[in-house]
């Protein structure tokens, strides 16, 4: 049976987490902008679009130490691993395409090795995803549904919640969830039949308000059949390669390493970075497979709705039309995709 949370209980279950050791991060308005960051229950939105970066930076930071080194006489004589946390951690409020997003980058950093420093802050995470049931909800960028998920998809989280008006119906979805469920006991009750029903409708009419459509059908047969084509030296004459794209994507995962070395001490961090960027491919002789953006364009296309599911058995998109809404030259990567199958008729 699906359970109710009062809005005006939430600091109380978040007060009662808290006290058992869990670091919250939801989303909040900074500057006009939402983003996720730790908070105590009074600051977390409840009424948003969704967030302008992804969540998946709880996770996956955009910057993360590695590990520390040891120096001597200006040369690095050895390492210091960084110990792994134990805290639980409550991922709050992130919307269905976010969630499913994860369920992607879960299978990225265990598919052929294992990245501790992601499993050790996955494992530890309890995820509750927002459906997007509310009226600024979806955006006219979204296109879950056209590739596989939905505004009111429990996919990749633990909870999910949906708003009813003072109150969330609430959808355990597993064991990390049934815990939320006994640590806050007291604080949810029983939800009704009519409720549930109503919050079924109000799911089917967020999914019906979805006006963008990307046929997917027969997607991967013309990307094999375009990789030569002349469409993506095209396409590619409009992007600025500034990169917005991927740093705005759920699911896009390429990363730097460098060495930070200063007074004596260093450190070994990774930080986010761009397939779009030239030096990314860039290799130690001076050469570089993607010199030109047309190459740089094409792979995050194939990436998405081709490698990924070669490699992973999951579309490397989910539909959250960030990088629609963030491209500063209006390049859309429903009609890019559209455009290559065109191509090739």
């Amino acid at each position: 049976m699906s359970k109710l949370l009062k809005k005006d209980k939430l600091k109380d279950l978040l007060g009662k987490l808290s006290d058992t050791g869990f670091i919250t991060y939801g989303p909040v308005e900074k500057n006009g902008t939402t983003l996720f960051q730790k908070v105590k229950g009074d600051e977390v939105l409840l009424n948003f679009e969704n967030s302008s970066k992804p969540p998946k930076e709880i996770l996956f930071p955009q910057t993360e130490k590695m590990f520390d080194l040891t120096i001597e006489n200006h040369r690095i004589t050895g390492t210091i691993e960084v110990e792994m946390p134990s805290t639980p951690i409550l991922l709050l409020g992130i919307r269905p395409c976010d969630a499913r997003a994860i369920k992607v980058l879960d299978k990225l950093f265990t598919w052929d090795s294992i990245d501790p420093y992601y499993v050790n802050k996955r494992e530890r995470a309890t995820i509750i995803s927002f459906s997007c049931t509310q009226p600024t909800m979806p955006l006219d960028s979204c296109f879950c549904t056209s590739v596989g998920g939905g505004p009111g998809s429990g996919e990749g989280a633990d909870m999910l919640w949906t708003d009813i008006g003072d109150a969330f119906l609430v959808e355990s979805l597993n064991e990390k969830g049934e815990n939320i469920l006994k640590l806050g006991e007291g604080i949810f009750t029983d939800a009704t039949g009519d409720q549930e029903s109503s919050t079924n409708a109000a799911k089917q009419k967020a999914s019906d308000a979805i006006i963008r459509k990307l046929e997917t059908d027969g997607v991967p047969e013309a990307l094999e059949a375009a990789f030569d084509s002349d469409y993506w030296t095209e396409f590619a004459q409009r992007c600025l390669g500034c990169g917005i794209c991927t740093l705005l994507c759920p699911t896009c995962h390429c990363f730097d390493i460098q060495d930070v070395l200063a007074n004596g001490k260093g450190r070994r961090e990774r930080v986010w970075d761009s397939c779009q960027y030239p030096y990314y491919t860039m290799h130690a002789s001076g050469h570089n497979p993607r010199p030109e953006k047309m190459f740089r364009q094409r792979n995050r296309v194939y990436h998405k709705f081709l490698y990924s599911e070669k490699n992973l058995g999951l579309l490397g998109c989910v539909g959250c039309g960030r990088c629609i809404s963030g491209c500063p030259v209006n390049i859309d990567i429903i009609e890019v995709v559209e455009g290559a199958k065109e191509a090739m008729r």
